[in-house]
């Protein structure tokens, strides 16, 4: 289920990276959404998840869709890359973009759950 789940979220994330592609140098728009709209879907599916459920829901969702949906590995990459140009605006949007996505997406999480355990 996870695997199936992983398909799912890689395929989605990977067209949302060539809808909104970034030139080099320029703010990975599509990792962030990615990233933040990811952990926001996190936060309400486990708010929302209950006991009871059918035991392969939270594996398949959780783990496979959004696991292989948001993907802090291109974060780091695309940071590195930002980093490695060495100029001062490229150095400001890795900065930027690194603590940027970190707070957003642990915010993303909270409104997430908040909205989640809402009736």
């Amino acid at each position: 289920m996870v695997a199936l789940g992983g398909i799912v979220g890689s395929l989605a994330r990977y067209g949302l990276a060539a809808a909104i592609p970034h030139a080099e140098g320029g703010f990975p728009w599509a990792t962030f959404l990615t990233n933040v709209t990811g952990c926001l879907a996190i936060g309400v599916l486990f708010a929302r998840l209950r006991p009871q459920s059918h035991p392969l829901l939270r594996p398949f969702l959780g783990t496979g869709v959004l696991g292989g949906f948001t993907t802090f590995s291109t974060y780091a990459v695309d940071t590195e890359k930002l980093v490695h140009v060495q100029t001062h605006a490229h150095l400001v949007v890795a900065f930027v973009y690194f603590f940027g996505t970190v707070a957003a997406a642990l915010l993303a999480a909270t409104l997430g759950e908040w909205l989640g355990r809402r009736r």
